[in-house]
């Protein structure tokens, strides 16, 4: 069952969100897939909040009724790479299955490239095991391009991804109103 979309809004991180942060930064089954450690504390996910969310040039608090459900995180290049930024999500697995991240997408995708005026793509890296996060990426518009074998290191583990990109040319993203 989705949620409905309209009740689904980015804003940024703040201090007010360290329980609702808990519920998906908590939880191993939304941290395996990312580069950052399962919190374990509240006082931990204090000072993720401080230090990591609200400093961070581009993160959004996925929020349902102003309660923090999940994350966006662009991160932009710079340098002879300004014209590019990988772009990470996460959900809690309460809300996994019901079109969040579809939807946060959706409003995420127009404004980073509204905030980030000199983007000309933004990029999604997925282990080639999170077939969720692929058909999130599908379903609005992102192009799969290719497979990027023994790519990184995650978790003590070398792994292979699939790289996705979006254009700024590729407006609307599918699905929009």
């Amino acid at each position: 069952m989705e949620i409905n979309p309209s009740k689904i809004i980015l804003r940024p991180f703040n201090l007010m969100d360290v329980d609702d942060l808990m519920l998906f930064a908590g939880d191993d089954k939304v941290t395996r897939q990312l580069r950052w450690n399962t919190l374990t504390s509240k006082d931990e996910a204090l000072t993720f909040i401080k230090e990591v969310c609200i400093p961070h040039p581009w993160r959004r608090s996925i929020c349902i009724d102003d309660r923090s459900i999940g994350f966006i995180s662009v991160f932009p290049g710079s340098g002879e790479y300004m014209y590019k930024a990988n772009i990470g999500y996460g959900v809690a697995p309460k809300y996994w299955g019901q079109g969040v991240a579809t939807q946060a997408l959706k409003i995420a995708v127009p404004q980073v490239f509204k905030d980030l005026p000199e983007l000309v793509r933004v990029e999604a890296f997925v282990h080639i095991e999170n077939k969720a996060s692929q058909r999130v990426l599908e379903k609005i518009g992102f192009q799969k391009e290719g497979l990027l074998r023994k790519y990184t290191f995650l978790k003590g583990r070398l792994i292979d991804f699939f790289v996705y990109s979006f254009l700024s040319t590729d407006f609307p993203p599918q699905g929009s109103n």
